[in-house]
């Protein structure tokens, strides 16, 4: 995340909320699975999370 906003300056707050949003969509990977959530995908524990709610 320092790499996206260091030495940056947005216009306002919608341009830096964007950017930082593609930046964390583009380097964080939703799909694959992680060995330490059960073999699971982040997107799933995520929904997982959602309903319990």
């Amino acid at each position: 995340m320092k790499e996206e906003v260091n030495h940056v300056r947005y216009l306002d707050f919608q341009s830096a909320n964007l950017a930082i949003f593609h930046y964390i969509e583009s380097w964080y990977n939703r799909k694959r699975i992680q060995s330490n959530i059960d073999y699971k995908t982040p997107q799933e524990v995520e929904d997982l999370y959602t309903i319990a709610l």
